[in-house]
């Protein structure tokens, strides 16, 4: 029987993860998954242990995959999303979205992810490329990079 950790996230005090819960343990007993919950709240943008904590469980093997109810609860930006799961995909670690349509484990969800890592390679090929040409055009311009030099006394 598969094992997996389902991760329900809230941001304020205010919010409740009930209805995640609700829903992803409904999923996961028509899947016939054995699973635990994961509960986050009052997270800040850079402090989730609990997601860190499950980061390092998935790493460790020690579940077959996550499922979240929506992709919004597990990152808060494209480029964290696109670098957990692709780090959980090369690993072999399912990764469902319940309201998305991602799925892993299946050969469409692997494909969805695909295109999203392409787009996110492509923009991270244009912001090194525009990068690369504000440097040179600031070079060009008599402007000085990188850190001051220390003076020795």
């Amino acid at each position: 029987m598969a094992k997996y950790a389902l991760y329900a996230r809230v941001s304020t005090d205010e919010q409740s993860t009930e209805q995640q819960i609700n829903r992803l343990q409904t999923y996961a007993e028509r899947m016939g998954w054995d699973y635990d919950v994961i509960e986050e709240t009052m997270t800040t943008r850079k402090t989730r242990p609990k997601k860190y904590a499950l980061m390092q469980s998935l790493r460790a093997g020690e579940y077959d995959g996550v499922c979240v109810y929506k992709l919004d609860r597990w990152a808060r930006s494209m480029k964290e999303l696109i670098y957990e799961i692709e780090e959980l995909y090369n690993k072999k670690i399912d990764f469902i979205s319940m309201t998305d349509g991602i799925d892993l484990s299946s050969a469409t969800g692997k494909l969805q992810f695909q295109i999203l890592a392409a787009f996110a390679e492509f923009e991270r090929s244009l912001i090194s490329q525009r990068t690369k040409e504000g440097l040179e055009r600031a070079r060009r311009n008599g402007v000085k990079l990188g850190r001051p030099r220390k003076h020795n006394k």
